[in-house]
């Protein structure tokens, strides 16, 4: 026994229909001992939790595994990325919305070992950002912007769970736009251009 087989229990109880409320009514309907169950788990919600855990570290065996994906640029790995996990979420999606069905801080609880191994994976991937020539501005600019990517998955999280779509299309166009428009947000390029020009401004009104 070990954690992916409580965990399919687990799945397939709640699909089935049945919910349990304590720990004691899940180990007696597998025949297991709480020790044995405690051993793994803390409580059921982090079953739920372990979920999304190996949702995305799944998710990221899946893009490393593949030969063409080290060549893909930042934008190209994020995309991939997305559409590989929302492939998985829906391979999964009668659970995921299950889990998923309260608006509120344990929802997000749950989440909470996907947060740090989505925000992880978006520090790897390298994004050019703006020098701000100071470790520690750079530092939180980093922070921010990982942050801000999480967020991003979660808007994404919500849309494809009120998608009713065929093959959630409409779920596919948002990933492509709204990537597009994070992005362009960040367009070094831009943001110098914007940066340069300020500094010209601020040096002709300092000539006057």
């Amino acid at each position: 026994m070990n954690k992916e087989q409580i965990l399919d229990w687990y799945m397939d109880d709640v699909l089935s229909g049945i919910l349990y409320h304590h720990v004691y009514q899940f180990t007696r309907e597998h025949e297991i001992t709480e020790q044995q169950f405690y051993d793994f788990f803390g409580n059921l919600d982090q079953i739920e939790s372990y979920f999304f855990e190996l949702l995305i570290d799944k998710t990221i065996e899946t893009l490393y595994n593949t030969e063409e994906y080290a060549i893909y640029s930042p934008e190209e790995k994020l995309l991939s990325f997305y559409y590989t996990f929302f492939g998985n979420m829906t391979a999964n999606r009668s659970f995921v919305l299950h889990v998923l069905k309260e608006k509120n801080l344990e929802t997000l609880k749950k989440l909470s070992g996907l947060r740090t191994t989505f925000k992880t994976y978006i520090e790897s991937l390298d994004i050019e950002k703006l020098d701000l020539k100071q470790k520690d501005l750079n530092k939180f600019q980093d922070k921010a912007f990982a942050e801000s990517a999480w967020l991003q998955l979660l808007g994404v999280i919500q849309y494809w769970k009120n998608d009713t779509s065929a093959r959630f299309e409409k779920t596919d166009i948002f990933i492509e736009k709204s990537l597009n428009a994070s992005f362009e947000l960040i367009n070094v390029e831009a943001l110098k251009k914007v940066t340069d020009f300020g500094k010209f401004l601020l040096k002709e009104m300092k000539s006057k």
